[in-house]
């Protein structure tokens, strides 16, 4: 299928050909029929990929000191990779979509083949959206006027935290697609309003639907004319739909307000306020967040848990059906939005308009689409297969997961080793076509069960979120094929065992590696060497200055990320035990508290070994960037080591070393890959032993439960 994609480093628009998504748990699959360019955000997107890197810089401050913060932990080259790596990816673009339900997921009751649905899934022929992300659109709403669903949608929470009344007077700062929306949908409440735009064609518009309106560019002070609109005591709110990097609009918001009045941010602005004009009318100033409460969070969109009604009457999705229900009833006029149509394969031109400007709403048209996608259609060639050659032949790889991490990390890493790459998974299917084809894959797909059935796949690599990797390494290991996982390879004991038994149940001897990449470090492994045949017992210590993630991060999730202890820490307990050169014996963990109740990313991990030697890690998200990010010590035989950030190892009163550093970081995970790679070749044992993946799996299970905290 076809997909418009933006590359946000070089600002190249592409109709690219990605493999068809499949309906997930939870989702909804859904046929386009249409989709709306947003003028504001897609502008927006287009502009910043088009500017240089500087320009780039400037507009996000914030990830300047990131970048900075970075260079000085991991270094510079290292740095700018990361950077161009994320400019690269392609991002789909569009969150306006209509279309006819093709099939629903597992857990998904409200919706079925057949039903007509506004969606915000992004411009592509196939979409598959969570189902708190899609409304049903009523009889008698053509599914191009339920294209603007989710644009009226903001304009509706806009005014929800606004909350105008019956008879109040409310001024419009923008007249754009959901300034207008906004307009419509206030007049349809009864309201007064009075709109503003520099552009005299909007200000019209927003007068054929009721409004009084103003170009404030055609000579007077808006301020002035507002406060006549409303009667002299001033308006008793301003949405703000503009997008633009002035101050004005909001100032001039402040000074239009009646005593106590109410702003309401919908757009982008600046926001360098005065204070006295706040302060002197106690204005009330709100942010609106898109469509409403549940946006953004992954309990509510992607895992499907609804907020009781009761407790909030608008959800995004409801928000999206009293859109629909309004433009049921005649009272949201889309059609007149509607400046131009094109074809879908002709969208790229759609872009070109709207840069060109002058537009309002730009409707892209898509070809019927029956059935659920085939699964050849799931799947795309990127290059000619390879010719499958005799004994010694290339490994043959597939992996499953194109996210940050494999693009910057995992995948440059496999390309080193010489393997064939055969085929690349993501669920959404973008992301596959893009590392696919830069990488050199032969196929890019979204149906991580072909590659199952592929007899020509050797091993499979996993690197997606943690709560897949046990399923996924089970399904690879029930086909034959060999594994490697990204750390962690299951989050309970329960997985573990299930992949013990395929194990020892198959005549083929299937390789299991985990991604504990950093026992391949180039200075871990001058480590290791340095402690071998050291007298006397060693004591370990690793200072990991993780960071603070949101509450809401996947990673901190115990069900799908498993938890910050065992999905992260579970790296240095893996690499302590490799320093040792001995299994854990003992073992407990002593955690911060914050109001009574244990933190888990804050904590101390003491390990017992069974050679005499002892570790610590202190795992914690409490510090400052500027410290290193990890640091390795281990005291022996009378004297120190010291790894920071892999990049330089120090010894004090070590015989033979004082000080060895790297120009860049090197964590070990090209050495892992090749290690991997090298045993499949040339069917050598495991890089990593099993009993020491299943040991410091058992060893974070037991730490990471809540009764391990003392």
């Amino acid at each position: 299928m076809k997909q418009i994609l933006q590359n946000l480093g070089s600002g190249e628009t592409i109709l690219a050909e990605v493999p068809a998504p499949g309906v997930r748990p939870g989702h909804v699959l859904v046929a386009t029929a249409h989709t709306m360019v947003s003028l504001g955000t897609e502008k927006m997107l287009l502009e910043f990929g088009r500017a240089s890197l500087l320009d780039k810089a400037r507009q996000q401050p914030e990830r300047v000191k990131q970048v900075l913060a970075k260079i000085r932990t991991d270094g510079l080259m290292p740095t700018l990779e990361a950077v161009r790596s994320k400019l690269d990816q392609p991002i789909a673009m569009g969150y306006c979509q209509s279309g006819t339900v093709l099939a629903a997921g597992a857990g998904v009751e409200e919706f079925r083949a057949g039903d007509r649905v506004a969606t915000n899934g992004p411009h592509a022929e196939i979409v598959c959206v969570p189902k708190h992300l899609c409304a049903r659109v009523p009889e008698g709403v053509s599914l191009d006027a339920a294209a603007f669903t989710p644009l009226a949608a903001i304009a509706l929470q806009g005014i929800r935290l606004a909350a105008p009344t019956l008879g109040e007077s409310v001024v419009v700062v923008g007249l754009g697609l959901v300034g207008l929306l906004a307009v419509q949908l206030l007049r349809a409440q009864g309201l007064r309003v009075l709109g503003l735009d520099l552009d005299p064609r909007k200000a019209e518009l927003a007068r054929k639907f009721g409004a009084e309106a103003i170009v404030p560019g055609a000579g007077g002070d808006p301020v002035p004319a507002a406060i006549a609109f409303a009667g002299g005591g001033g308006v008793d709110a301003v949405l703000i739909c503009a997008s633009t990097p002035s101050s004005d609009p909001v100032r001039n918001a402040a000074r239009m307000c009646r005593q106590r009045g109410r702003i309401v941010l919908v757009g982008v602005t600046g926001l360098e306020l005065n204070r006295a004009d706040f302060y002197e009318k106690e204005i009330t100033f709100q942010v609106s967040c898109s469509y409403g409460p549940g946006r953004y969070d992954p309990g509510y969109e992607i895992n499907g848990r609804d907020y009781p009604l009761g407790l909030v009457r608008w959800t995004e999705q409801r928000n999206f059906s009293a859109v629909l229900e309004l433009m049921a009833a005649g009272r949201l006029d889309c059609r007149t939005l509607t400046s131009v149509r094109f074809p879908f394969d002709r969208a790229l031109d759609g872009y070109q308009a709207m840069l060109a400007g002058g537009q309002l709403g730009i409707v892209l048209d898509y070809p019927t689409t029956s059935g659920t996608p085939s699964p050849t259609a799931r799947i795309v060639q990127l290059t000619p297969t390879a010719s499958v050659k005799g004994t010694g032949r290339a490994p043959v790889l597939a992996v499953i997961g194109a996210g940050n991490y494999a693009g910057q990390v995992l995948l440059p890493a496999l390309v080193a080793t010489g393997a064939r790459l055969r085929t690349l998974v993501s669920a959404g299917g973008a992301s596959a076509a893009h590392f696919g084809r830069k990488f050199g894959f032969e196929r890019a797909a979204t149906d991580a069960a072909e590659i199952f059935s592929d007899s020509e796949i050797d091993a499979v690599v996993i690197a997606t979120r943690h709560d897949s990797h046990a399923a996924l390494a089970e399904a690879a290991l029930a086909a034959g094929k060999h594994v490697f996982v990204e750390k962690p390879l299951c989050l309970n004991e329960a997985e573990l065992m299930r992949i013990e038994t395929l194990l020892a149940k198959s005549s083929a001897h299937p390789l299991v590696m985990v991604g504990f990449n950093r026992r391949f470090a180039p200075l871990i492994v001058e480590m290791r060497r340095l402690l071998t045949g050291t007298a006397g017992p060693s004591a370990l210590i690793a200072t990991v200055n993780a960071g603070a993630l949101p509450d809401k991060h996947w990673a901190k999730d115990s069900e799908t990320g498993g938890g910050r202890l065992l999905g992260e820490g579970i790296h240095f307990v893996d690499l302590l035990r490799h320093l040792a050169g001995a299994p854990v014996q003992a073992m407990r963990v002593v955690r911060a508290t914050s109001g009574g109740q244990p933190v888990e990313d804050v904590a101390t991990i003491m390990l017992e070994f069974a050679n005499g030697a002892i570790g610590t890690i202190h795992y914690l998200a409490n510090g400052d960037k500027s410290f290193p990010k990890e640091r390795i010590e281990v005291f022996a035989g009378g004297g120190v080591l010291q790894l920071d950030n892999f990049r330089t190892l120090r010894g004090f009163g070590w015989p033979g070393l004082k000080s060895r550093s790297q120009w860049r970081q090197d964590k070990g995970h090209a050495a892992g890959a090749a290690a991997f790679v090298t045993a499949l070749r040339d069917g050598g044992p495991a890089p990593i032993a099993w009993a020491e993946i299943a040991e410091a799996h058992r060893t974070l299970f037991t730490l990471a439960a809540p009764a391990a905290t003392i």
